[in-house]
């Protein structure tokens, strides 16, 4: 009876709902058919109360894809920590979880989108504390503060959609392109994606949502949390396409490309670079939708999905034997005594360097290919090419560090690839990550685009991923010259690590700063000089006068006669005058 658990009736039955939405997207893609789905629930007078569903091809592949990797994840965490006692708690959140991301992408409706992001922001709050350590509790409070904040957009956005009398805007949103109303909608949904998608400013979330078990950190890194941005994204993608919200969108992307790349080249935390990775890979998603290619900024999402899951269950397993150390430059020589996970952790790492014929060289190649042909300036060509070289840079530097250093803690270790349920889960997103997105490219396109380049632009992206890796062995070996080079470069490394200061902006100059600027106010204005020179002194003025009419009204002869004689000097000098 062990082996029928909770996570095992769990992933049975999300697995066989996955493999059936698969093949119904599938004939959906094929046909090219979108179903609507109406249910009124009741009537009242003239209040009407319908839920709306819709069914497509990207809705369909969306869910499947979210489905497969949660129902990895809730069998893998079956091993990963084995004597939980509150297993079926995580599973519950798990499920809860899904439910939230299947509401956001079923409903055409901003008011179901706005339950279903609720429900994520506080799940994923409660899956980040899950561990229920300080780090945990500050990363769930920054997580939930930061999602927050595209619920207060979403509101503001639902509000201002009330202009056409239905939030189901995806039945007229084609009809009302230009207008100034539905542009200020797009623009506040923007918002929104953006704080969900961990863009700038609001990137500090993402890296510190890792405290969280690497199995949620899978879930939420690869296919759910992040993804429900661009997925609003793409609903909205008519309205902000060859518009200056596009242009918008397309630097505040490339700025967290470039800023993500940076971070994980001088970053010695496993599961940090990782984070930093899908940092970087969401914004070269929101780069091409931007640019207006939806389908290659969904097909890029799926293959993401696949290979950025395995590479968190691999983490995990490496931190798991490792007891719990994090830091790459304890895992050395894995290969040794952990043959299959780090062959895993390997392939996918190199999937997300766009390795010819792995799961992210078709998503990838024909990005950039297709961002050469598009007519971008040359600023924006640049931070596609050099975010792919800084990517496939910190990929070798993790490979140099998993592969060819001496492992540290051999002594304290017992390292094995002994857990069959783990290679299980990891031999099953292997295939996917190996084939995917050969598959997936021969059903999202099925005929290949004509893309005519001369010869050096075509080897432009091989020229960029061989500079990029071979930068990174550099900077990752530090006995190529006998010391660590990037002590020479300390602020550098530190501005960049630090992922330019974001993180404590978003929680030090948001709070502490503003509640101590507020607090000097109170003391040195409120209850400082404005008190000085506001009520006390009009205080003192209103004692001042009372004692004088006091004085006046004494019924002293002396000051009635010479008040008299004022009267009467005024009043001849009235009349003189007039």
């Amino acid at each position: 009876m062990e082996f029928i658990s909770i996570c095992f009736i769990s992933f049975v039955f999300l697995f066989s709902l996955r493999m059936t939405l698969f093949f119904l997207g599938l004939n959906f893609l094929v046909y090219d058919l979108v179903y609507f789905f109406e249910w009124e629930i009741f009537r009242i007078n003239r209040t009407i109360i319908v839920i709306v569903l819709i069914f497509d091809w990207i809705s369909l592949l969306f869910i499947s894809f979210v489905l497969f990797i949660s129902s990895l994840v809730i069998y893998y965490r079956k091993d990963y920590i084995r004597g939980d006692l509150f297993i079926n708690r995580f599973i519950i959140l798990v499920l809860l979880f899904v439910f939230s991301i299947i509401i956001i992408i079923l409903r055409p409706n901003l008011i179901r989108i706005l339950l279903g992001w609720d429900g994520l922001g506080l799940v994923s709050y409660c899956l980040v504390i899950y561990y229920q350590n300080v780090k945990s509790y500050n990363a769930g409070i920054l997580t939930a503060l930061s999602n927050r904040l595209g619920d207060v957009a979403l509101l503001i956005s639902i509000a201002w959609i009330l202009n056409y009398g239905s939030w189901n805007f995806l039945f007229y949103i084609e009809f009302i392109k230009g207008d100034f109303q539905i542009t200020v909608v797009c623009a506040i949904a923007i918002l929104a994606a953006i704080t969900k998608r961990a863009q700038i400013p609001f990137s500090s979330w993402l890296p510190a949502a890792i405290a969280a078990p690497t199995p949620v950190s899978a879930l939420v890194h690869s296919s759910t949390l992040v993804t429900a941005g661009v997925y609003l994204l793409i609903r909205f993608r008519s309205l902000f396409t060859d518009t200056n919200l596009g242009k918008f969108l397309l630097l505040i992307s490339g700025l967290t490309i470039f800023m993500a790349g940076l971070g994980a080249n001088f970053e010695f935390d496993l599961k940090k670079i990782i984070a930093l990775s899908t940092l970087s890979q969401l914004g070269l998603i929101i780069r091409i939708l931007a640019i207006g290619f939806y389908k290659l900024a969904f097909f890029h999402l799926l293959t993401h999905a696949l290979f950025k899951a395995l590479l968190f269950i691999c983490a995990g397993a490496i931190i798991h034997n490792m007891k719990n150390s994090q830091d790459i430059r304890d895992i050395g020589s894995l290969t040794i005594y952990m043959p299959i996970t780090i062959s895993c952790l390997n392939v996918a790492n190199l999937a997300l360097c766009g390795f010819p014929f792995l799961a992210g060289f078709y998503s990838k190649d024909i990005i950039l290919e297709m961002v050469l042909i598009s007519e971008l300036n040359l600023f924006s060509v640049f931070l596609f090419f050099f975010s792919t070289g800084l990517t496939v840079s910190y990929s070798f530097r993790l490979f140099y560090y998993s592969f060819i250093i001496t492992i540290n803690q051999r002594s304290i270790n017992i390292l094995n690839d002994n857990s069959f349920v783990m290679f299980k889960r990891m031999f099953g997103l292997l295939i996917f990550a190996i084939s995917g997105g050969s598959i997936l490219n021969w059903m999202l396109f099925p005929y290949a685009p004509m893309i005519c380049l001369p010869m050096t632009l075509k080897l432009l992206t091989l020229a960029v991923c061989i500079i990029g890796g071979t930068v990174g062995y550099i900077i990752s070996n530090i006995n190529f010259f006998s010391f660590n080079k990037s002590l020479n470069y300390y602020l550098f490394r530190f501005f960049s690590s630090s992922i330019w200061f974001i993180p404590p902006l978003s929680t030090i100059g948001v709070i502490y700063y503003p509640l101590s600027l507020s607090f000097k106010l109170f003391k040195n204005l409120d209850q400082g000089w404005l008190e000085f020179f506001g009520i006390q002194q009009t205080f003192k003025i209103f004692i001042k006068v009372s004692s004088i009419v006091q004085f006046i009204q004494f019924n002293n002869l002396k000051i009635h006669l010479t008040l008299f004689v004022f009267w009467i000097v005024f009043l001849i000098l009235l009349v003189i005058i007039i």
